[in-house]
């Protein structure tokens, strides 16, 4: 039997995925040790292995079929645009992406004119602007402390990703229009789905069952 391979996007994300894992009796006791330097993880007796990638880069390792599974969140799905399958909601890693900005940008935004869009998440802001509103913007990518970028004149608004709010608030920002619900996916490659049907299947049945409990 060959090894089942998962990229699991580090931080909070791997940790809960770990978690619920342990829930369906998939379990990796090498993962525990914190002090530990290895890249990849073995459960020898499941023949899965494990490793830990920066988000972004988790759809790329399963398009490539370097990892047969992934998980991470919706965001990355939507903006790395990867030819993979998006097979469960994990119902984690809960938020929303969201235009926001000063309030007086709610004017802004109901006329259609040409504004200024700061963002981490280029596809998915030209994708909601041009698709949906069909809105012609200006877009000027960042990658860090977006919320700055309306409170020092660079751009209108922003899109970003909104937890609870309250860096929004605390820089006297708000959220002026939602643009999808994000949470923790599963993804898979395409040809593992087809080679591992059998496998694969099982485990996202087992995980759907501990999810929707």
């Amino acid at each position: 039997m060959r090894y089942l391979t998962f990229a699991l996007g580090k931080g909070r994300l791997a940790k809960k995925t770990m978690e619920l894992f342990e829930q369906i009796g998939i379990t990796c006791e090498e993962m525990k040790d914190k002090d530990t330097r290895k890249l990849i993880f073995v459960n020898e007796e499941l023949k899965l292995r494990f490793f830990l990638a920066k988000g972004p880069d988790v759809p790329t390792y399963v398009e490539y079929g370097a990892a047969d599974i992934g998980v991470v969140g919706k965001d990355t799905i939507l903006e790395e645009d990867r030819k993979i399958y998006e097979v469960l909601d994990l119902d984690y890693g809960k938020c929303r992406m969201c235009v926001c900005g000063p309030h007086e940008a709610r004017e802004v935004l109901k006329h259609h004119e040409m504004i200024r869009v700061a963002t981490k998440y280029p596809r998915i802001a030209k994708d909601y602007f041009y698709n949906k509103k069909h809105q012609t913007i200006e877009m000027i990518k960042l990658n860090g402390s977006i919320e700055l970028a309306p409170i020092v004149g660079l751009s209108d608004v922003i899109v970003d990703i909104v937890e609870t709010g309250s860096t929004l608030r605390e820089n006297g920002l708000e959220v002026l229009e939602e643009i999808c619900p994000l949470s923790a996916r599963m993804v898979v490659n395409p040809v593992s789905m087809r080679m591992e049907h059998e496998r694969i299947q099982e485990l996202i049945t087992k995980l759907r069952e501990v999810v929707l409990s």
